[in-house]
């Protein structure tokens, strides 16, 4: 068996949640499977080992689980990107439209610098929104270079979510469905 068949095995899907016609795909399965977290976290590796990562940014909240498996495997370091009010320092914001209204995401203002080369990673690319954002806000600290990762990414439903992306953006995924 594959690591991606592995994977999808593992994966829990949830049908007409959190409204009908939704197949929720639930990571949770994976990050409880000690060889799904191992191949996500091999895969990872693999996909940025050669890269120059220097700094990790992990999703409010289930893009902390591997991107803390990742910077330890890449020898980086890891940045926090989460809602208004969960960081106790002074923080930089960008705020974005969703379904159903604004949401506003920041990072500490000394988390990233000129020099860092850094992958954001998340669970699921869908609509784009909330890593979209994250690219803008990591973008203001004027890095060398933006990656961005994902677990999952629906390419049937959302065909074009990667060219809404800046095109100096490499997007990868570990599995697409």
């Amino acid at each position: 068996m594959t690591n991606k068949e592995i994977l999808i095995k593992n994966l829990r899907t949830i049908p007409d949640w959190p409204i009908k016609g939704v197949n929720f795909r639930d990571v949770t399965t994976l990050f409880k499977s000690p060889e799904c977290v191992k191949i996500i976290s091999d895969e990872m590796y693999d996909l940025y080992k050669d890269k120059g990562i220097t700094k990790i940014v992990g999703i409010e909240s289930r893009g902390f689980v591997m991107s803390s498996a990742a910077a330890i495997r890449l020898g980086a370091g890891i940045v926090l990107c989460r809602k208004p009010g969960k960081l106790p320092c002074e923080t930089i914001q960008e705020s974005y439209a969703k379904e159903y209204g604004i949401d506003t995401i920041e990072i500490h203002k000394d988390a990233i610098n000129e020099n860092d080369v850094v992958l954001l990673h998340d669970d699921l690319l869908a609509t784009g929104g909330t890593m979209k954002a994250a690219c803008n806000l990591v973008r203001k600290f004027h890095p060398k270079r933006i990656y961005c990762n994902f677990i999952m990414e629906l390419t049937t439903e959302f065909p074009h979510t990667r060219e809404s992306f800046d095109k100096d953006v490499e997007i990868t995924s570990l599995l697409q469905f």
